[in-house]
C-alpha cells in the first residue's frame, strides 16, 4: 500500500490533498523563486493525527516538511520531492492565557498578532513583531527565530518562549521548558527550521503594555550620519524599544505605498521608540533628541494613532518595494553596529557592479540588515546574478564579524552560505544533533546544514573521514 493510500485510510475526509493543483499553493514558501510540489499534504487537527502521521512516513522513510502559514523568507518550508507537507495551520487554539504569570499556551497555528489581541483585556501583548504578524504562525516564529522591529528592547522569539511541546519523527513527546536548567533545548529548539521535532504546543511570554510609547522620526541627508546616530544612542545607554534605519530608495517606496508622512527628501531615515514609564520616556527623548542634532528633519509621534502610521510605513518596506520590480529577492545578514555605514557603502558599491537596484531596511539596533535586490526572473540569467549579489552581501557580513542570518534562518538559500561562515568540525557539530533527534533525517532533510561534501565541493574545507556526517544524513 502506497504512502498516500496509508495516510488516506488512517486520517480523517479532507486531511490529506493530493494532486497537483491542489497541492500548487503549497510548492514554495515566501521565497517563491524555489519551488516543487510535494507528493501530498496533510493538514491535521490534533496531536493524535500528528502522531500518525509521522509513524507511517516513519515506517515508509518518507521525508517530511513541516508548514506553519509559508511566509518564511529562506525556503524552509520549501518541500522536497517525494515528501509529505506536514501542515500545522489548523492547530489554532489559544490553549489558555495566565494573566497573573503572563504567560498564554497556543497551538504552532495560532497568527503571531492573534496572540497580543486574545490578551489585550489584560493590559498584555506578545512582544515579537516580525513584519509578517498578521499573517505569520507562532509556530514558524519559533521554527525560525522571528524578531521584528522591536526585537532590540524586548529580544528574538527564542527570549520570549517559555516552553515548547514537541513529538519527534520516533513518536515521542518532550516538554522543553526555561525551568529545565539542565542542557537548554529550550534554545535550541528555537532556529531548528523542523529539523529536530514536529512543534505542537507554545507557551509563550507576555509582556505587560507600557504606560506610554513615543516614537522618534529623523531624516538625515547622509546614510553616514543616521548609522552614526544609532551608535550615539546606544553609546548613551539608552535602550530603544525599536531602532530602524531606511535608505533613500526604501523610504521612497514606502511613503507613496503607506503614506506615513515620511521625508522623501532624506537620505535615510531613523526611527527611534522609547517606552515605559512616563517619565522615563520623557527624560530619554530629551537625549534622544539632543542626540539627533545632524538630523535635516524631525518628528515625535503625538499620539498612539500617528506612531502605528509612523511604524506602518517601516513595516509595509517589503510590499511596497514590491511594487516597483517585477520580483525582488528579501536577504538577512547580521553584523556589528560599528560597521553599518561601511557595510551599506559596499552594498551600494556591490548594486553598481551587479547593475541591480537595492533597498536597505533594517533593524540597526542589533546590525539585522535587510537589503532587499530587485530584479527580473523573466530576464536569462538575472536570477542567478541576484543571487550571486546576495551571496557578496553575505560574505561582507562574515568578512566584518557578522552572521548571515539574523532572524529569516538558513533554509535552502543559505546552504552555500554556510559553509562560508562555519568550518568542518562546526558544521559535524550540527550534524550530529540532527542525527541524535532524527538518526534517518526525514523531518525537513536538505535544509539549513549542508553537507561536508557540499562544502568541499565549494573549495570552502577539506572533509576528513572522521568529519563525515552520519551516512542517512547525505540527505541534508
Amino acid at each position: 500500500m502506497s504512502v498516500i493510500s496509508q495516510l488516506t485510510k488512517a486520517l480523517p475526509k479532507n486531511t490529506v490533498i493530493i494532486g497537483d493543483e491542489n497541492t500548487r499553493p503549497f510548492e514554495c514558501d515566501g521565497l517563491s523563486v524555489y519551488k516543487q510540489k510535494p507528493l501530498a499534504v496533510v493538514l491535521p487537527r490534533d496531536i493524535s493525527q500528528i502522531k500518525k502521521v509521522l509513524e507511517i512516513c516513519r515506517k515508509n522513510n518518507t521525508p517530511v516538511v513541516t508548514r506553519g502559514a509559508g511566509t518564511g523568507l529562506s525556503g524552509g518550508a520549501t518541500p522536497l520531492e517525494g515528501c509529505v507537507v506536514l501542515g500545522l495551520s489548523r492547530l489554532t487554539r489559544i490553549i489558555s492565557i495566565d494573566a497573573e504569570n503572563k504567560t498564554a499556551i497556543v497551538e504552532p497555528g495560532v497568527r503571531n498578532l492573534a496572540i497580543s489581541d486574545a490578551v489585550e483585556e489584560f493590559d498584555l501583548y506578545y512582544a515579537p513583531d516580525p513584519s509578517s504578524q498578521i499573517a505569520c504562525s507562532i509556530g514558524g516564529n519559533v521554527a525560525e527565530n522571528s524578531g521584528g522591529v522591536h526585537c532590540l528592547k524586548y529580544g528574538l522569539t527564542v527570549q520570549n518562549i517559555e516552553a515548547i511541546k514537541i513529538i519527534t519523527i520516533d513518536g515521542e513527546e518532550l516538554l522543553l521548558s526555561r525551568q529545565d536548567k539542565g542542557l537548554g533545548l529550550l534554545a535550541l529548539m528555537n532556529g531548528s527550521e523542523g529539523l529536530l521535532g514536529v512543534i505542537t504546543e507554545i507557551t509563550v511570554k507576555l509582556t505587560q503594555k507600557p504606560q506610554l510609547a513615543k516614537l522618534v522620526m529623523a531624516g538625515f541627508s547622509s546614510v553616514r550620519d543616521c548609522a552614526n546616530a544609532v551608535a550615539e544612542i546606544i553609546k548613551a545607554g539608552i535602550i530603544p524599544s525599536g531602532l530602524e534605519m531606511m535608505d533613500k530608495f526604501a523610504i521612497e517606496a514606502s511613503e507613496a505605498f503607506a503614506h506615513p508622512g515620511y521625508p522623501v527628501d532624506a537620505e535615510a531615515l531613523l526611527l527611534c521608540e522609547l517606552d515605559g514609564a512616563e517619565d522615563t520616556v520623557v527624560h530619554d527623548l530629551n537625549k534622544v533628541v539632543e542626540l539627533l542634532s545632524k538630523a535635516t528633519s524631525m518628528r515625535i509621534s503625538e499620539n498612539e494613532d500617528e506612531r502605528l502610521l509612523f511604524w506602518k510605513g517601516r513595516k509595509s518596506a517589503f510590499p511596497a518595494i514590491g511594487r516597483l520590480s517585477p520580483d525582488y529577492y528579501c536577504m538577512d545578514g547580521t553584523i556589528p553596529k560599528r560597521h553599518l555605514a561601511d557595510v551599506l557603502e559596499q552594498i551600494s558599491n556591490l548594486s553598481e557592479q551587479y547593475k541591480l537596484r537595492v533597498a536597505n531596511v533594517f533593524h540597526a539596533g542589533d546590525g539585522n540588515l535587510h537589503p532587499l535586490i530587485l530584479y527580473d526572473a523573466g530576464r536569462p540569467g538575472e536570477l542567478e546574478k541576484t543571487e550571486d549579489f546576495g551571496m557578496d552581501i553575505l560574505k561582507l557580513c562574515i568578512e566584518v564579524g557578522g552572521s548571515i542570518t539574523g532572524e529569516h534562518g538558513v533554509g535552502i538559500e543559505k546552504l552555500d552560505a554556510m559553509c562560508h561562515q562555519y568550518n568542518s568540525a562546526e558544521l559535524d557539530v550540527f550534524h550530529q544533533i540532527k542525527a541524535a533527534f532524527d538518526p534517518h533525517s526525514l523531518l525537513n532533510p536538505g535544509k539549513a546544514v549542508p553537507t561536508l561534501h557540499r562544502c568541499a565541493e565549494l573549495g570552502r574545507m577539506h572533509v576528513h573521514h572522521g568529519n563525515l556526517p552520519h551516512p542517512e544524513l547525505e540527505r541534508f
